[in-house]
């Protein structure tokens, strides 16, 4: 089973690109999908699925889901599905859990299907029992899996996906931009957006209406701006305003402010300040490693490179910090 999985690991495309919207009569399989459901229908090594029953996993830490935003009519189309087909035909994926936990498994893939269940269980259909695959795999190797499912799927929002690669950085690639993006299959620079993206300051989240909203390439656009530290406040300052008034009018039950109000009032209290040409920090996993200077018809850096650095995060992060430096010169 191992093999299989590895196998899957190493031939399937990973291009990053989100599903299509499912058709309302049947979700479309998607390559994962048909590998996994291929194996249940053949089996080629004895080991058959077996049963469980929902309560019986867990989910790992390392999935980048938004567990609570499962709910039954995100999950409808699915629900109805299983409801039909009498379970799961796709199988979930889980390995076996620490001794002494709970839970005896932990699941590593198909925590809609999981969720799906579940709320069968509990709605009239109780006898209903969660199809799955033990797999034997390292946390790395769990964690590109997990990657691979949810870039196939159009409900994984890009901000949950790039604070999960966030912690994955350290957590699996020992702190090395480069290493994660070619074990992902992404260049440096696609890793380096989403990176950002995740270190965008809570205040700045808060003022989008939901975090479905805030996309990679507003985090490029209000990024260079928050580098500079005038600019810096000035943004922070309106984005605590902007929440405030998504707040109220949440509790009004008003109509949000769409995302691209919200962004233009971002940048536009940034640009209120004359721009001196001040310093722009350069941050590496969000640490100070230098300063780009912004002069007349050049740009100064100043950067302090460790010896065992990943340089190509760190090229891609001057290449970043240096088109940031050009366009406010």
């Amino acid at each position: 089973m191992a093999g299989l999985i590895r196998d899957i690991l190493a031939t399937l495309s990973r291009d990053g690109a989100p599903a299509r919207p499912a058709a309302a009569e049947q979700e479309a399989l998607s390559r994962l999908d048909e590998r996994l459901t291929s194996f249940t229908q053949s089996a080629p090594d004895g080991r058959a699925p077996m049963l469980i029953r929902p309560a019986d996993c867990v989910v790992w830490d390392g999935n980048p889901r938004d567990q609570p935003g499962l709910n039954p009519d995100s999950c409808r189309s699915l629900i109805e599905s299983i409801a039909a087909e009498g379970g799961n035909r796709i199988p979930v994926l889980v390995r076996l859990n620490a001794d002494g936990s709970e839970q005896p498994y932990q699941l590593l893939v198909g925590s809609r299907r999981r969720f799906a269940i579940d709320w069968l269980n509990h709605n009239g259909r109780p006898e209903l029992r969660l199809t799955a695959l033990v797999v034997d795999l390292s946390d790395e190797e769990a964690f590109r899996l997990a990657d691979i499912e949810n870039r196939e799927r159009a409900d994984i929002c890009e901000l949950d996906r790039a604070r999960s690669y966030q912690e994955a950085v350290d957590r699996f690639y020992g702190g090395v931009q480069s290493r994660m993006a070619e074990a992902l299959g992404l260049s440096n620079s696609q890793l380096s957006r989403l990176l950002a993206l995740a270190q965008l300051p809570q205040e700045v989240i808060g003022a989008f209406a939901t975090k479905e909203e805030l996309k990679v390439r507003y985090s490029e656009l209000l990024t260079p701006l928050l580098r500079r530290t005038e600019q810096r406040a000035d943004l922070i300052a309106e984005a605590r305003r902007i929440g405030e008034e998504q707040q109220a009018r949440a509790a009004g039950k008003g109509q949000m402010l769409p995302s691209a109000t919200v962004l233009s009032r971002l940048r536009e209290a940034a640009a209120r300040r004359p721009r001196a040409a001040t310093d722009i920090e350069i941050l590496a996993g969000g640490e100070r490693i230098g300063r780009a200077r912004p002069a007349k018809g050049s740009i100064m850096l100043d950067v302090n490179i460790a010896s065992d650095a990943d340089l190509d995060a760190l090229f891609a992060t001057l290449r970043e910090t240096i088109l940031a430096a050009r366009a406010m010169a």
